[in-house]
């Protein structure tokens, strides 16, 4: 069990993409927690392709974004940090909206005029992997001076045998608590796979974040301190989950008032 909260770890992302509830000191446990919608593309390089090219395929995504009014899209690169040779790709595209009805508006719109920009990025990447996920959010980071960078962390968990989400619900809303009581900065999401994986062996991804590096070692000294022994009351036959992949995260498209 204490390798569930080595999966945490920077910065406000999906903070600003309305990805959750309100502050659980704010929050009542009942309260309504909505699902967002999060797309996810696992991709690698071509051959003699490289960072800068996938910059100039951004900057084509986001003119053509631009040109068409989209105003509620996030959307950060994931680059490996902590990773292991599972991990075959060299970066994930992770994309947001506030709604699925507003993020389906905009995948319609890409496939319809969005070519030119789509061919920009084939040119540097092939993406082998087009999912979505279901997000729910347990813990809110505070706000950043800089949001442009940050470090995130997934880890894939099961429910126990004879456990239901239900029964894991007021665990994580505990934990998040604890670990605001903590004086951790992180925020907490679960991500569901809904589209485009099939056979997966989890039951739900444990996502995190941090603004860096050294926030995530603020949790990881704090959980190998004392943070395991709530870790285990909370979680101990109701959840397993496999050591933790980090990423820093840059920030590629910010929704309409939220460049600031």
């Amino acid at each position: 069990m204490k390798r569930l909260v080595a999966t945490f770890v920077a910065g406000g992302l999906l903070l600003s993409a309305g990805v959750g509830i309100a502050d659980e000191h704010e929050a009542a446990m009942d309260e309504a927690n909505i699902a967002r919608p999060v797309e996810m593309y696992a991709c690698k390089y071509n051959e003699g392709k490289g960072a800068a090219d996938y910059d100039a395929a951004v900057k084509k995504f986001n003119a053509w974004a631009d040109k068409q009014g989209i105003t509620d899209y996030w959307a950060w690169t994931l680059v490996p940090f902590y990773f292991g040779p599972e991990q075959e790709f060299d970066l994930l595209w992770l994309g947001a909206s506030a709604t699925a009805k507003s993020l389906g508006r905009i995948q319609d719109a890409w496939l319809a005029s969005g070519s030119k920009a789509r061919e920009a990025f084939e040119e540097v990447v092939s993406c082998d992997s087009h999912a979505n996920y279901a997000a729910l959010q347990f813990k809110m980071p505070p706000e950043r001076a800089d949001r442009s960078r940050s470090v995130v962390s997934f880890s894939d968990c099961s429910l126990m045998e004879g456990t239901m989400f239900g029964d894991v619900y007021p665990a994580l809303m505990e934990w998040s608590k604890y670990l605001a009581e903590h004086n951790s900065t992180a925020g907490m999401w679960t991500f569901f796979p809904a589209y485009g994986g099939g056979g997966e062996d989890f039951d739900m991804k444990l996502v995190q974040s941090w603004q860096n590096l050294e926030e995530l070692g603020v949790d990881y000294d704090q959980y190998a301190e004392a943070g395991w022994e709530k870790a285990g009351e909370l979680f101990d036959g109701k959840l397993k989950c496999d050591s933790s992949r980090a990423y820093v995260a840059s920030v590629r498209r910010m929704a309409k008032g939220d460049e600031e």
